[in-house]
């Protein structure tokens, strides 16, 4: 039984696999993926999240989309969001934390930035 379970909803199977490999350094952690965030809504309503990483853009169904819907899921709204994305831009920051994402990092990403963050997250010391 895993002590973690983590959602990473990115439609690039490279960034999903670097995101997979940096919270694999943390014990205990199983990782779940979603290709885009149709796939991701699937997922997070067949099963309970502890995190779940996002990108933005991506086919089908946006990462922004896909954060108000886990917002307005009684079972997830308290799920910690980071969005990952090639987004910079200032009001994609505060357009993704004020539908409630809990952190943001831009890519290029730096695995112990994306370990950090989980590890603050989950609240592991």
């Amino acid at each position: 039984m895993a002590d973690f379970n983590i959602l990473i909803v990115e439609d690039s199977p490279t960034m999903r696999q670097l995101i997979s490999f940096a919270l694999k350094r943390i014990r205990g952690v199983r990782i779940v993926e979603a290709g885009d965030g149709v796939d991701g809504l699937k997922k997070v309503s067949a099963e309970k999240f502890d995190l779940i990483f996002t990108d933005i853009n991506m086919p089908v169904m946006d990462g922004l989309k896909l954060i108000s819907l886990v917002r307005e899921d009684a079972t997830h709204k308290g799920v910690p969001i980071v969005v990952i994305t090639t987004e910079g831009a200032q009001e994609d920051r505060q357009r993704a934390l004020a539908l409630g994402a809990n952190d943001y990092i831009t890519k290029p990403i730096q695995p112990n930035r994306i370990l950090e963050v989980a590890k603050q997250l989950l609240k592991i010391v």
